[in-house]
């Protein structure tokens, strides 16, 4: 599977195979068997066909759907050791804890609402003719302290533009996890041919608008009293950075 790439099938059964374990997010093989209606034998074959066109994935025993992201890295901050790592469906606990924690202080709504659908839908990773969802988690002895989320509709007059949020708890900032998830997330979004990222944040967030601004961000659009916290209007600022392609 190339980079950019919304899966097509020339058979029928990857197809089934492959949207099941997207809806799903994570699929024991039992359960993807009987799901899709085959044989124990048959979905091995069939999938180790998705495995080796790149689709697929197995983890933790389960199947999971790929989105090409890299490997992970280890750093080191101080007396802090870090990984930056693409996501798993594992991870979405994780994810959803460190966001409402974040989003508790009321300075990063669009965050909380992605906590609130990937919680909902139960999945993290999305790839299909809809929309195209990816994450990144910084992590510390395994557990999520921060995340980056690159998310766009599959719609044609779209195609260029992605939503992307960033967090890391207050404990584990100012070690650049934050910049090396950004980093990552903008890294995803140029390789799959996104032209432009874009961020929305209170205007009382101004910790956050300075940290991308340092990262090649601009306000391109102020929307005033589009929030209201804790009874008081607060301005939207509407941020995006153009992305250098080939």
């Amino acid at each position: 599977m190339t980079h950019g790439q919304v899966p097509s099938f020339d058979r029928s059964i990857h197809e089934e195979l492959y949207d099941y374990i997207e809806r799903h997010g994570s699929v024991a093989p039992p359960d993807l068997a009987e799901a899709v209606g085959v044989d124990p034998e048959t979905m091995t074959h069939e999938i180790a066909i998705l495995k080796r066109d790149g689709y697929v994935e197995e983890h933790g025993g389960e199947f999971q759907v790929v989105l090409e992201a890299g490997t992970a890295e280890e750093y080191v901050s101080s007396d802090l050791t870090f990984v930056v790592r693409p996501a798993r469906q594992s991870d979405l606990t994780g994810i959803v804890g460190t966001i409402r924690a974040i989003t508790a202080e009321k300075t990063y709504l669009v965050a909380e609402s992605v906590a609130e659908q990937i919680n909902f839908e139960g999945v993290l990773l999305r790839n299909n003719d809809v929309e195209r969802r990816m994450f990144f988690v910084a992590t510390v002895n395994d557990d999520v302290v921060g995340w980056a989320h690159i998310e766009a509709p599959q719609l044609e007059k779209l195609s260029h533009a992605a939503k992307l949020t960033v967090g890391v708890l207050p404990t584990y900032r100012r070690h650049g996890m934050g910049s090396h998830l950004l980093h990552r997330g903008l890294e995803w979004a140029r390789s799959h041919d996104y032209k432009r990222v874009y961020n929305s944040i209170p205007a009382t967030n101004q910790n956050a608008a300075r940290f991308l601004e340092d990262h090649g961000f601009e306000t391109e659009a102020i929307r005033k009293d589009h929030y209201q916290i804790e009874g008081s209007y607060t301005a939207e600022l509407m941020m995006a950075r153009t992305l250098d392609t080939d």
